[in-house]
């Protein structure tokens, strides 16, 4: 298991972390998966055998069922194991029962560790963008949970790369926590994150951490051209998260992760796995199984190096299209570009040309 600093910090985490989304299936959370107790001890066990060394969770997966569960596997070894939880999504009817605001950060926080059974978070989480509350009152509030010693590491999770590049520029400014980490969506399937969110992540400092790396199960080889979807499955079915825009071009991808996983005798979902691994700003992947087979498998992903023969073929299939004002960016700028543009660029543009 490889272990990657945590943006600018000095925390270190696994590749791989383990995200329980899983964990309960309460309410419409039962469409993902309803691992209880006993199957999460088995795949924590699974995941600090392997070296894992973060677990994943948030306040709203399954109505706080999900850090219950949590807390009660990792009972008795919670010194071997990262928590990071999530806050900001409607935990309640209540007017302030969502949001970023102090009120419900502070009251997130406390009612997360109760759930949790531990006296404080490693990594906490805004859990989604509030365009009504000030990013200053937000970062105060982190300050208090920090300073308080209820938080270890802030972080943000499914920002625009603007949000992104404001809450840092405000942190820095006021002397308050900075993000150490984006949780974000980023696979093959859609490789959206490129435009903005990685290259911010890079040039700010901010670690990327990856949600839904298969795409919801989708990159795993199990959903094949003409062919229906496996029994049981839940993506193009009743859960559209994330989305699909273009089907003929994932099962593009699909065919590219089977031949690959074919030739080196692993299966198609490692490769993707491993595809991002491999990608600019990565600190780790969070992955989550509905069975221990599935993360076993997902686990060994931190073994496999792809070629760049392999790596290439992958990135011609789910280039994503250059949109304005990339495509500007690569036609006229190209003399002049740094180590975050170039992650989305570089393979758009010529090799540049000696001067004598």
């Amino acid at each position: 298991m490889d272990y990657r600093q945590l943006g600018r910090t000095g925390l270190r985490v696994s590749c791989l972390s383990l995200g329980t989304m899983t964990f309960g299936g309460r309410g419409e959370f039962g469409k993902v998966g309803a691992t209880g107790v006993a199957e999460a001890r088995r795949q924590v066990d699974q995941c600090l055998e392997a070296g894992v060394n973060l677990i994943d969770t948030a306040d709203m997966y399954s109505d706080g069922l999900s850090e219950e569960i949590v807390g009660e596997v990792i009972r008795g070894r919670r010194d071997r194991v990262l928590v990071a939880t999530k806050v900001r999504m409607p935990m309640g009817d209540g007017a302030n029962d969502a949001g970023l605001s102090r009120q419900h950060l502070i009251e997130g926080c406390e009612a997360s560790l109760r759930r949790l059974g531990i006296d404080h978070i490693d990594l906490y989480q805004v859990h989604e963008w509030d365009g009504q509350t000030p990013v200053e009152e937000t970062l105060e509030a982190l300050d208090l949970l920090v300073r308080s010693g209820k938080v270890r590491y802030v972080g943000c999770s499914n920002f625009s790369g603007w949000q992104l590049a404001k809450s840092i520029g405000i942190a820095e400014r006021r002397g308050l926590p900075r993000y150490a980490s984006q949780q974000i969506y980023y696979s093959l399937q859609a490789r959206d994150a490129e435009y903005e969110l990685v290259p911010a992540g890079l040039d700010l400092g901010v670690g990327i951490m990856v949600w839904s790396p298969l795409a919801g199960g989708l990159l795993s080889g199990k959903y094949r051209r003409g062919q229906d979807p496996p029994a049981g499955s839940r993506h193009l079915t009743d859960w559209g998260e994330p989305p699909v825009r273009d089907t003929s071009q994932l099962y593009d991808i699909v065919d590219v992760l089977v031949e690959i996983g074919e030739a080196r005798g692993v299966s198609a979902a490692q490769v993707a796995l491993a595809w991002l691994l491999g990608r600019p700003g990565v600190a780790t992947i969070v992955v989550g199984a509905r069975t221990g087979e599935q993360l076993a498998d997902n686990l060994a992903a931190a073994d496999l190096t792809l070629t760049d023969d392999e790596r290439a073929s992958l990135d011609e299939v789910s280039a994503p299209p250059l949109i304005y004002p990339h495509w500007h960016q690569a036609d006229t700028a190209a003399d002049r570009l740094g180590e975050p543009e170039l992650t989305l660029l570089g393979r758009y543009i010529e090799e540049p040309k000696t001067v004598h």
